[in-house]
């Protein structure tokens, strides 16, 4: 998937608009428009702020994942609806438990 349609997705997900996430990274929302429309990229430091935004990691956030790990778009649906009014600590636990059993699902079910 692309960068582009990964932002959109991942902002889709959040049931944000491209006006409300531009505000939360201090931007226009012309240029935030702009990343979902492939025109142009963001810089480092938010596509940082972008993955902070949307909980997920930066590799994630730019499509480096490989293609035999596990779809992190379940783990990451599931987080978002079951995360609200957790610590950031208790968040950052509840995410890596699921990622792994996501990886342990992924091993019963690819053995059959």
């Amino acid at each position: 998937m692309e960068f582009k349609d990964r932002l959109k997705d991942l902002r889709k997900q959040a049931n944000l608009t491209q006006k409300e996430v531009a505000q939360e990274l201090g931007i226009s929302q012309p240029a935030y428009g702009a990343w979902e429309r492939g025109v142009k990229m963001p810089t480092h430091e938010n596509s940082k702020k972008l993955a902070n935004l949307f909980n997920v990691s930066l590799d994630d956030l730019l499509g480096n994942v490989k293609e035999d790990e596990i779809d992190l778009s379940e783990v990451e649906l599931l987080f978002r609806t079951t995360s609200k009014g957790m610590t950031e600590e208790e968040q950052a636990v509840f995410k890596d438990e699921l990622i792994q059993f996501m990886k342990e699902r992924k091993k019963l079910f690819d053995e059959d």
